[in-house]
């Protein structure tokens, strides 16, 4: 049974900036650049056959593309810190996006997700880190903000069964076109 989940993929300049701040923190596993992304909607573990439905839903309609901004680095998980991201700054093209999924995936039957969408890009999975350490490893890469980027796709991605980080597959992809110009086919 495949683990999947939609995202965008992170471009090369920004998944460069991203490397570049990971180090200086210890007890913590890094994301392999090449796996960063931002989830708009995990799925989980489903059948095949659920899954070829999942792909021909997200073929069903048009999808419009956000500009995305990464931002401010923080922590999930205050008092036991779980993972490390940079944040993503929400407009209501990268709103709508979810939304669209999260919609989607209701309607042929999957479960609501319960989180609330807090798009971020995983830069690394915590072991044990110490509070303080990470407090000044934030507050000394505070500064970050990435160029601006517009994706021109959205993936279906797969994962192994684990503790998160990939590797992830890319198991299909659709365009994602801006308000003014017509939808091209699906890939």
């Amino acid at each position: 049974m495949p683990r999947l989940f939609t995202g965008l993929q992170i471009p090369q300049l920004q998944r460069t900036q991203l490397s570049l701040l990971q180090s200086g923190l210890q007890n913590v596993r890094w994301i392999e650049p090449s796996d960063m992304h931002i989830t708009l909607r995990f799925i989980g573990d489903v059948s095949p056959s659920l899954a070829e439905e999942i792909a021909e839903s997200l073929s069903s309609r048009s999808w419009f593309a956000p500009q995305v901004v990464l931002g401010e680095l923080a922590a999930f998980g205050s008092k036991k810190p779980k993972s490390v991201h940079a944040s993503v700054r929400l407009n209501q093209e990268l709103s709508g996006l979810a939304a669209g999924h999260e919609r989607l995936m209701q309607q042929i039957g999957l479960e609501p997700d319960g989180r609330k969408f807090t798009p971020h890009v995983t830069l690394a999975r915590c072991r044990q880190v110490a509070i303080p350490k990470l407090a000044q490893w934030l507050a000394s890469n505070g500064g970050f903000v990435s160029s601006p980027f517009t994706p021109d796709r959205f993936v279906l991605y797969s994962a192994r069964e684990s503790t998160g980080g990939g590797p992830y597959v890319i198991e299909r992809s659709w365009p994602l076109t801006s308000k003014a110009e017509p939808a091209p086919p699906a890939t």
